[in-house]
């Protein structure tokens, strides 16, 4: 009991760190790819003088990716019911271009605007309909989401770190008298935590299994049960074999620098 509470007041901040990592991580794919669909689902739409092409839109503005021609023949049948064919071709003749505009990511609300200046500017642009309210509202609520998990996460993280450093304080006191018969043989300071690096690294590395096995359960279990879409869809957001390679590259970064903090402290002393 005494052996797993020695080990477990290291791996349980050091995991607390690792799946605030892992969330992001998983949080920055599954927000790309939410992103992406809500950039294929935003259009502008624009009423020009005449027609314009693709490269036409992109001389105003570079982040225009694609523009898509409403049919005038379809809304000139619509406008001209119960109107003979000549006076349906003179309003053909008289409507203008209308387009649906898709842009290349999904942008703040300023730069819709800006966007908007620049196709504005142009003679042959009659109007420029952003459908800006509905887009800021949920542009700033996903940004809010974005930056109040971030923010959690950071201060889980950081809080966790400390917590290790204060474990690291307790493990070197606990080999105290080793560490001062190596330094009476003036074994040099690095060589002297070693027994730190030692526990220290063999826990990262459980930790970062124990995270990662986490990880593939949500992934293959929870993920088919959740009846969230982007998630049944997209279960690889949920983890990647990258990860485990961040992951262990995060906790033993930790334990580098956990112990070096350590270590200035007692050659501080």
């Amino acid at each position: 009991m005494k052996f797993i509470k020695y080990h477990l007041t290291f791996i349980l901040p050091m995991m607390a760190i690792l799946l605030g990592v892992e969330f992001f991580l998983v949080f920055d794919r599954t927000t790309d790819n939410y992103e992406k669909r809500l950039k294929e689902g935003y259009s502008m739409f624009v009423v020009t003088k005449k027609a314009l092409d693709l490269d036409d839109f992109r001389s105003l503005n570079k982040h225009i990716d694609r523009s898509e021609e409403v049919d005038r023949n379809v809304l000139a049948e619509q406008i001209s019911k119960g109107i003979n064919q000549e006076d349906s071709r003179e309003i053909l003749k008289a409507l203008p271009y209308f387009y649906n505009v898709k842009l290349d990511s999904y942008m703040q609300s300023s730069a819709l605007r800006t966007i908007k200046k620049d196709l504005e500017k142009s003679e042959n642009v009659r109007r420029v309909e952003t459908f800006g309210s509905s887009y800021t509202s949920s542009y700033k609520l996903f940004s809010f989401i974005k930056f109040t998990l971030k923010a959690f996460i950071g201060f889980m993280g950081l809080v966790s770190f400390f917590l290790i450093v204060k474990q690291m304080e307790i493990w070197k006191y606990e080999h105290k008298e080793r560490m001062k018969v190596m330094e009476i043989f003036g074994a040099p300071m690095m060589l002297r935590s070693g027994v730190l690096f030692r526990v220290a690294i063999i826990d990262a590395i459980i930790s970062t299994f124990l995270t990662s096995a986490i990880f593939m359960a949500l992934k293959y279990q929870w993920a088919k049960e959740s009846h969230i879409d982007i998630l049944m869809q997209k279960k690889s957001l949920l983890f990647q074999s990258s990860d485990l390679v961040v992951l262990l590259g995060i906790s033993l970064l930790i334990v580098i620098i956990s112990v070096y903090f350590v270590v200035f402290g007692s050659k501080k002393e």
